[in-house]
């Protein structure tokens, strides 16, 4: 039985990148999903021992699938990415010339079909202490948890003006994404982000306070889980 492949958070480590690969040359799947955080931090070189190598993407990332598809000819699976908060907006025109090369499909904010599946992509997560803010939005209002920066804040390397990410929320850019949708019986949600008050978004903030008051340890979307609440799609 032909399968599909989900990984996330890769976060530029050559050995995670190097299983997922080994996995799509064994198994040959039909498809295989990145749920964003795929690129490492800015200062972590230790992915390229050649000092001329400054770009995962250009450097690592494309060789390597580019091996895979030579290797797998007509059984080179179909790859859809996203990007996660972690990853600056800027490498989105690498990722629009691996497209073009037939690679990957890069997902964000798109609906993309697939042998009869439809599959909604989406980069964007809550207000969070971290100063990238290229892929944060408000979640469902303008609130922002203590400890944390709202989108308008930070670093921005690309995405949304600041004038826009001020009226701009999560719950309002999925509605959008899935304006059409025929049938979500049929459709996968790859989103970075997962839902609120789940096992999948619990973070270390057992007691910790900022200014006196408690943290929340769910950090997942408001916004994602009443999309999946209503909507129920596949996965």
């Amino acid at each position: 039985m032909a399968s599909w492949v989900f990984a996330s958070d890769l976060h530029g480590k050559t050995e995670r990148y190097r299983s997922l690969l080994r996995i799509m040359a064994e198994e040959i799947p039909q498809a295989v999903l990145l749920g964003g955080d795929l690129l490492p931090h800015a200062m972590d070189s230790s992915w390229s021992a050649n000092p001329d190598h400054h770009d995962f993407l250009a450097d690592f990332l494309t060789p390597a699938l580019q091996k895979v598809q030579a290797t797998l000819g007509p059984d080179y699976p179909q790859i859809f990415l996203i990007l996660g908060n972690d990853d600056p907006a800027f490498h989105e025109e690498t990722l629009r010339e691996g497209e073009q090369r037939g690679l990957w499909q890069y997902v964000h904010g798109r609906q993309v079909e697939h042998l009869g599946f439809t599959i909604l992509g989406y980069n964007c997560i809550p207000p969070s202490p971290f100063q990238l803010k290229d892929w944060e939005r408000y979640d469902v209002s303008r609130y922002v948890d203590p400890g944390c920066l709202s989108p308008e804040e930070g670093r921005h390397t690309g995405g949304l003006e600041a004038r826009d990410l001020r009226h701009t929320t999560m719950a309002q850019e999925l509605k959008e994404l899935s304006a059409g949708v025929a049938d979500f019986r049929r459709t996968i949600l790859l989103s970075h982000c997962p839902p609120y008050d789940c096992p999948l978004d619990r973070a270390a903030l057992d007691g910790k306070t900022v200014d006196h008051v408690p943290l929340d340890v769910h950090i997942g979307s408001i916004a994602i889980k009443r999309f999946i609440e209503d909507k129920q799609p596949l996965l």
